[in-house]
């Protein structure tokens, strides 16, 4: 048998940086390359991503970069080992019924059709996990979910560093029990997804320089906090608190290596939109965009189902990212959406970590 190579440590980078997955398209293969290539740690998102487009992101990663990198996978209901799969809840089928119309006029006027939904939608999880273990990706993080012990004892037996996100302490311990090596403490300005291990979960309010003190007393592992870092002040705070590192996304949405369509990169700084909120409108766990017509029509009306209402308004999504409508995408940033500058991520790495 093929020894494994050396596992990946925090304190094998150069800065204490991480790029935070940004499912949908913004964390390309030279976002990623990017901020590996500037010393911290660069990361792909695979969710929503079909397994051959997994693949193909890591072999461009490597050609661009000989240094560490991470995938995120979202970890579907049923292998999630903190809300495991049951039987069909009729509530929730009728929940979706209504949302699927109350959605129909706005996908009358994008002219798409909305899809069928399939509740048992795991994202390609087995194939994407034989994946980053075939690839011996040095990081492998999880969102949405706790896997199970046999998944991160396979996966370090492949030489893999794993990582899940918390949002509490008691995430947390479960984690480093099921055999985390290392969590990303996500605070409540998360841009995007907030890593819940339960679709109906509530994240709490706790600010992120707390909750990463609550943890760090909590559990030995290596820490990286997330979730509105927007200065080098930011990332002292928590790191002063307890995080071996930090993770920043917003502020890498405009630089020219992420694949943040234009529509999106626009919205952040054209002075029409002037605030986030936290809706389930889009995919049916919370998240945090900027605040646009699709969260303010439709964030009391999403009932907390995924993947069935990310099922439903995938054709929304696609035709506004077409027709360039911010209204009608989903722009997932943090409250410092604002001062996200067009510049190189090394730029963006050198401001937070090295002022």
């Amino acid at each position: 048998m093929t020894t494994p190579p050396p596992r990946f440590d925090l304190t094998d980078l150069a800065v204490p940086f991480v790029g935070a997955p940004m499912a949908g398209g913004p964390s390309s293969p030279a976002l990623a390359a990017a901020v590996t290539g500037a010393g911290g740690l660069g990361f792909l998102a695979a969710g929503y991503r079909p397994v051959d487009g997994l693949r193909e992101d890591v072999a461009a990663v490597r050609a661009l970069t000989g240094g560490p990198f991470g995938v995120n996978l979202f970890v579907p209901q049923a292998a999630n080992t903190a809300a495991p799969a049951t039987a069909p809840d009729p509530a929730v089928h009728l929940s979706v019924a209504a949302y699927r119309d109350a959605l129909q006029e706005t996908a009358r006027r994008y002219g798409v059709e909305l899809p069928a939904t399939d509740p048992a939608d795991d994202d390609g999880w087995a194939a994407k996990l034989d994946a980053v273990e075939e690839l011996r990706v040095p990081v492998v993080s999880f969102t949405f979910g706790l896997p199970a012990t046999t998944t991160f004892r396979r996966l370090a037996e492949a030489g893999i560093t794993t990582c899940v996100t918390v949002t509490s302490v008691a995430e947390a311990e479960a984690s480093v029990q099921a055999g985390a090596d290392l969590l990303t403490v996500q605070g409540p300005a998360a841009g995007g997804h907030r890593g819940t291990h339960r679709t109906e979960g509530v994240p709490g309010e706790e600010p992120l320089a707390e909750l990463v003190g609550a943890v760090r007393a909590a559990v030995g592992v290596p820490l990286v906090a997330a979730g509105g870092i927007a200065s080098a002040a930011d990332a002292a705070a928590v790191r002063a608190a307890g995080a071996d590192a930090v993770q920043v996304g917003t502020l890498l949405l405009r630089t020219p290596e992420a694949g943040t369509p234009e529509a999106y990169r626009e919205a952040l700084v054209s002075g029409r939109y002037t605030g986030t909120a936290v809706t389930r409108a889009f995919s049916g766990r919370l998240a945090r965009g900027v605040r646009n017509g699709f969260i303010d029509r439709y964030t009391n009306l999403a009932p907390a189902a995924y993947p069935q209402v990310n099922q439903l308004t995938r054709p929304i999504r696609a035709a506004a990212a077409r027709a360039g409508d911010a209204e009608g995408l989903a722009l997932w940033a943090s409250p410092s959406f604002a001062a996200a500058p067009a510049v190189p991520a090394a730029e963006v790495v050198r401001r937070i970590v090295l002022n």
